[in-house]
């Protein structure tokens, strides 16, 4: 019976990225990464800004759409609030 090991240092190569050896093109890249993190940074920000101000002008709208939907209202409907009321309890007579 023969054992077989697998060379994970082969596979290891395919994926691990090596870092290049000239110093200008590790400074190049550094400064490529940097400058697509501040890229994804202030988009980020300006998307949520967005986000925010949408969300705001929806429900300015949504509010002024209520507000004209009540002033044309049926003037034959009468639009009240109300609770109920038990009834009172009696004494009962002795």
């Amino acid at each position: 019976m023969q054992i077989r090991y697998f060379q994970f240092a082969k596979l290891r190569n395919l994926v691990e990225p090596r870092k290049p050896r000239n110093p200008l093109v590790r400074i190049a890249l550094g400064l490529l990464g940097l400058v697509i993190l501040a890229v994804l940074v202030v988009g980020g920000v300006f998307i949520g800004a967005a986000m925010i101000l949408g969300g705001i002008a929806w429900k300015l709208l949504a509010a002024r759409k209520a507000r004209n939907l009540n002033n044309k209202a049926d003037p034959t409907v009468v639009d009240a609030e109300y609770r109920v009321v038990r009834k009172a309890a009696l004494p009962q007579p002795r």
